[in-house]
């Protein structure tokens, strides 16, 4: 049995010092006997490079209104969401104060009125009413007895408090609106 023999390879030649101290037009001969095509493999991504001058700018083009619009809905919520925060706070300040004895319907709104102002909000309206009340316009809480509820409401436009100039993403007609109610609870 005789076993197969293979063809036998002629070794390549090895890259004289000459090719490599010489200029690439000089060295060009000697590059070409490197195997399995290189320089042929260069020439084409070469080529590929030159035909996509230009590309990451459209693609950025493409990208970045997407890319910006996502950025801003963020700030836009996420200011929303602070404010939204605030107001209740606001809230929630003006309804201690409405339940204690002989508050105003003044000190319940400058009450309100300080509590917004270090965050920036202006221009809110800010409501007090009594459990009894048909909701038309403030009441005096310390017109409440025992155990009545007092509110207050602090409502705000949007658009008032948002950052950018015009709001994008959530509508400019959006208020903000909070409520808290607790009850009055004096001596009798």
């Amino acid at each position: 049995m005789t076993t197969p023999t293979l063809p036998r390879v002629a070794p390549l030649p090895p890259l004289s010092s000459q090719a490599e101290n010489s200029t690439p037009q000089e060295a060009a001969p000697a590059a070409q006997n490197l195997p399995h095509g290189r320089v042929k493999l260069e020439k084409v991504c070469r080529l590929c490079r030159k035909h996509r001058r230009g590309a990451s700018a459209v693609e950025f083009a493409v990208v970045a209104p997407v890319f910006f619009l996502m950025i801003f809905g963020m700030i836009e919520f996420g200011r929303m969401v602070m404010v939204q925060q605030v107001i209740t706070n606001a809230s929630r300040e003006g309804a201690r104060l409405a339940v204690l004895d002989g508050t105003s319907n003044a000190d319940v709104k400058t009450a309100v009125s300080d509590y917004l102002t270090p965050a920036r909000v202006s221009g809110a309206s800010v409501r007090v009413f009594v459990d009894e009340d048909d909701g038309s316009e403030d009441v005096e809480p310390n017109t409440a007895d025992y155990g009545d509820s007092v509110g207050v409401v602090v409502t705000i436009a949007f658009s008032q408090v948002s950052w950018l100039p015009s709001p994008m993403i959530i509508g400019g007609a959006t208020e903000l609106t909070a409520s808290t109610i607790m009850r009055r609870e004096t001596v009798q």
